[in-house]
């Protein structure tokens, strides 16, 4: 059996977990800087890695505590390498590496876009991934920084099918929540004020969907736009606020709702769009997004019931050092390691294969 140690760092989540032989979360941790980023509408890195530092010691120690182990049963240890933040990334890699030198144990720097991935297999998805008849896997990662589309085989080659031409699907539910005074972060705001509220009384544009009339172009068949819907949620505010002033509680739950629902109408229509040309046998939805009751209902509905659909769970959905420990469980078992000179990265790397096949 191996114990892998993962902390993660990318943005504003300082996180440490133990996992063991890739799929059993035995320990997990994470400190949370909701609270300091709030009053700026969004993060700021150079906060994020100061208040990295300050809690990587104690989140460590109580993952740790939770697991019932001390570092001396680790056999490895993973940290997200990017993308990210680089100075929140670099507190996280920089921590990790010590730890490695001080522990004698070898270290990896993984992808944290793959790990999203890898997050909706933990604990009960250990037999999945080896098993040929999985594949291919259809991936939807949407979160703050990427709503991507990525198709992996039964070889372990990946590549990336589309991705938003603009704004993320997270960014957008966070400028959205800021513009209607939801609060940050934007993606549980928005859900929260939608409730209840009519999702058809507002129309809001599916970009790059084909449901304007447009034919869409061929190399844009899987990629994603969400910039127009929140121009068009811009104007709807400017307007209702010349009308009323201020927007009365349930005129707010409707526009919420309203745009919630555009947003997700894109997503699951993207994805039935992959899931009809390439016919994955497991189709995955992860990252912060796909905590989105709405969507995870609204996939679970359009999905055939021959697929087998994985919503990762909401706790590995955002950012968790479970999935950077379990996708570096595979990474140990094949013994592929980093040199301690690795440094971090920002954006997503072109992606073409996945150690966990």
């Amino acid at each position: 059996m191996s114990l892998i140690l993962g902390i993660e760092s990318s943005c504003d989540e300082t996180a440490v977990a133990l996992v063991r032989d890739g799929y059993e979360v035995v320990g997990s941790a994470v400190a949370t800087q909701i609270a300091k980023h709030a009053c700026h509408g969004g993060v700021v890195p150079e906060l994020a890695a100061r208040e990295h530092l300050i809690a990587l010691d104690y989140v460590l120690e109580e993952a740790l505590k939770s697991a019932g182990c001390g570092l001396d049963e680790v056999n490895g240890i993973a940290v997200t390498q990017g993308p990210g933040l680089i100075p929140a990334l670099l507190v996280g890699i920089n921590y990790a590496k010590g730890l490695a030198i001080n522990l004698r144990r070898p270290i990896t720097g993984v992808n944290h876009f793959i790990a999203h991935i890898y997050g909706a297999f933990l604990n009960n998805g250990k037999g999945v991934l080896e098993d040929k008849n999985s594949y291919p896997i259809l991936a939807l990662v949407v979160s703050g920084g990427h709503t991507s589309l990525l198709l992996i085989t039964e070889d372990g080659s990946a590549r990336h099918l589309g991705c938003t031409i603009d704004d993320a699907a997270g960014e957008a539910l966070d400028k959205a929540s800021k513009l209607l005074g939801l609060g940050y972060p934007g993606g549980p705001a928005v859900q929260k004020a939608a409730a209840g509220g009519d999702p058809a009384r507002f129309h809001f544009p599916r970009p790059l969907t084909g449901s304007a009339g447009k034919a869409l172009a061929a190399e844009h068949k899987f990629d994603f736009s969400f910039s127009g819907i929140k121009t068009a949620l811009l104007y709807q505010v400017e307007k209702l606020q010349e009308e009323y002033g201020t927007l009365p509680p349930d005129l707010l739950s409707d526009v919420a709702a309203s745009f919630q629902q555009a947003v997700v109408d894109v997503l699951v229509k993207k994805t039935m769009s992959a899931v009809k040309e390439f016919a994955p046998k497991t189709v995955v939805a992860a990252g912060g997004v796909a905590c989105n009751a709405l969507l995870r209902e609204q996939l679970a509905a359009a999905m055939p019931k021959k697929i087998n659909l994985r919503l990762a769970e909401p706790k590995f959905c955002t950012d968790n050092a479970a999935m950077v420990a379990g996708l570096g469980y595979h990474y140990y078992k094949r013994r592929i390691f980093s040199e301690l000179d690795f440094d971090a990265f920002a954006r997503l790397p072109a992606i073409t294969e996945v150690v966990f096949v």
